[in-house]
């Protein structure tokens, strides 16, 4: 015992001293807490890194993400980058864009020069684990967790990153709006877009980093995808990436005439045939054999008659998976080369003497077919109200007062005699109350291209807007054809599938003459800035039978009404399926 006091003693002498010391230098001692506190931290950090790492598939180090920290840690091949590379997209891709109808499927699993192997057949070993709800929800279906690279990718079309808001929906929506098959999430916050999955599975462990957008999805990892299979409607699936298929159309009578330029190119593909039409600064590029022509929609060679795809079906000399067409079919797409023939736009000249309205229920396609008119007619239209994004978004005349005489026609939601009385003459806009009603409902909760949440759509909104719009949608069209002076009816549907010849009625009855190369142009820019993706759509008809039963009477009095003023009335599509 004497022993360890004395052993006791000797050791309190220097931490007595080390005491006064920092008491007389208070500074210093707060400075070596702080030292003491920062070390720690970084051990921890350190230990966090090293702790999680593992051997890849590929021999090299795999990407790690530590609690709550993501991170990427230099492989030993090529796909090691730093966080500053992912935040500088790569534009050295060897890869080149693809191109090519959906209609031309090649055989799965096949290995070419300068390309992958197709692992898309491979997707169900990813599925082990996941619930059932995760991989189908009526929008995408998810396929696994995949490896990428940087010099290969696994999708290879086109891509974009948000670090602050990337969701999944977002990057599905995106990728749906330009034709693409496939949707991948990496690393929480870049979305990538593709025909083809180009690479092999991951283990489902390696895709767990959070998207930056919702906490609540994974949006892959470190040099790991997330990938969705799209669930894409029909006008969806007709692009193909950055070029749209317009079809397979027979040889025009003038080809020169019709295609001012055109060249014999060794290996043709898609892509060659694209790539020089765009250098051109031309909107068609057209695929015959070896042969690739350019031009612009003209009535020598209008896009109008579609011929049997298979027509078409003789395969590219440089892309055994692509058609190429050959001397009598050819393989037209749409460059992203703006046809400019139709965007000059400007106010009339002198005042009109009459007020021609554009009138719609909300929902009813209104500002899609301003759109269109402004680009037929070259002048501007205006608008009874004032919406700021609408004249952000190019349309002009929403700052003109509707009486100012200097627009071609007014867009107005009014209905009533008094209202209506004052226009001289209206083009009434119609629409399918079924889809008007969620259209509205998507533009009252999600703005002009977003979407309502399934919240509103399963809340007590959704009824209650039903209850409240429904009869509006007939009412505003019943009173129209009772006090307007000089209707002229426009079915939003058959607007949408005749485009040509209706919006030519609609030139005619403005009043104005028909120029068909503006009308050929008009065609190619048709969706404008205002039309939402066709990929979100509803797993459920939100509609109940009450429901269904009181639009089906309305649409048959709106029917009724059209055929009492000798007119035609409601499209096949809008009256009730019998029960």
């Amino acid at each position: 015992l004497v022993a360890l006091g004395g052993w006791g003693a000797s050791m309190a002498r220097p931490l007595l001293k080390i005491q006064r010391y920092f008491r007389r230098k208070p500074v210093r001692f707060f400075s070596f807490i702080l030292l003491y506190l920062t070390a720690g931290s970084l051990v921890f950090l350190h230990s966090g890194f090293v702790g999680d790492s593992s051997t890849g598939e590929n021999g090299g180090r795999d990407p790690m993400v530590a609690s709550g920290i993501g991170n990427r840690v230099a492989s030993s091949d090529s796909r090691g980058v730093g966080m500053m590379g992912r935040v500088l997209k790569d534009t050295r891709r060897p890869t080149p864009r693809r191109y090519g109808p959906p209609w031309m499927k090649g055989a799965g699993g096949k290995d070419w020069e300068g390309r992958g192997v197709d692992y898309t057949s491979s997707w169900n070993r990813a599925l082990k684990g996941r619930n059932a709800k995760d991989l189908d929800d009526g929008r995408a279906k998810y396929i696994g967790c995949y490896i990428d690279n940087t010099a290969k990718r696994a999708l290879r079309g086109v891509s974009f990153f948000d670090y602050k808001k990337m969701t999944v929906f977002r990057c599905q929506d995106n990728c749906a709006e330009r034709g693409y098959l496939y949707s991948g999430l990496e690393f929480g916050a870049e979305c990538y877009c593709g025909h083809k999955i180009q690479a092999p599975n991951a283990s489902e462990s390696e895709c767990i980093m959070q998207c930056k957008g919702d906490k609540g999805n994974l949006c892959g990892g470190a040099n790991r995808l997330s990938i969705y299979r799209l669930e894409l409607s029909q006008e969806s699936a007709r692009h193909y990436g950055s070029a749209i298929f317009k079809g397979c159309f027979h040889r025009p009578d003038n080809v020169t005439l019709a295609l001012p330029i055109s060249a014999v190119i060794q290996n043709m593909s898609v892509e060659k045939c694209v790539d020089m039409c765009t250098e051109k600064e031309l909107s068609l590029a057209v695929l015959a054999g070896d042969r690739c022509l350019c031009g612009f929609p003209t009535p020598h060679f209008s896009l109008h008659e579609m011929e049997d795809e298979d027509l078409c079906l003789h395969r590219c000399h440089g892309e055994e998976f692509e058609s190429c067409g050959n001397d009598e079919y050819f393989v037209v797409y749409q460059t992203q080369v703006q046809d400019n023939r139709c965007m000059d736009r400007r106010f009339l000249p002198t005042r009109s003497k009459q007020l021609i309205a554009l009138a719609s229920f909300p929902g009813a396609g209104n500002t899609w077919a301003r759109h269109l008119i402004e680009l037929a007619t070259g002048f501007y239209t205006g608008s009874y109200y004032f919406d700021g994004s609408l004249y952000n978004k190019g349309f002009k005349g929403e700052r003109d007062h509707w009486r100012s005489g200097r627009t071609i026609c007014i867009k107005t939601h009014e209905s009533g005699k008094k209202e209506i009385e004052a226009f001289d003459a209206s083009i009434v806009m119609i629409r399918n109350p079924y889809k008007a009603l969620m259209a509205e409902f998507n533009r009252k909760y999600g703005g002009h291209i977003g979407f309502a949440s399934q919240a509103h759509w399963r809340g007590k909104e959704w009824p209650e807007f039903v209850k409240n719009y429904a009869p509006w949608w007939a009412s505003h069209t019943l009173d129209w054809l009772r006090y307007g002076r000089n209707v002229h009816v426009v079915h939003f549907e058959e607007l949408k599938r005749e485009l040509f010849s209706k919006l030519k009625d609609m030139v005619l009855f403005l009043d104005l003459e028909v120029a068909e190369d503006r009308l050929l142009c008009v065609e190619g820019q048709k969706d404008g800035k205002f039309k939402r993706s066709g990929l979100r759509k509803l797993d459920y008809d939100p509609y109940t039978p009450e429901m269904r039963t009181s639009i089906d009477e309305l649409v048959m009095t709106v029917d009724a009404s059209l055929k009492k003023r000798n007119m035609a009335g409601v499209p096949k599509e809008y009256r009730p399926t019998p029960r």
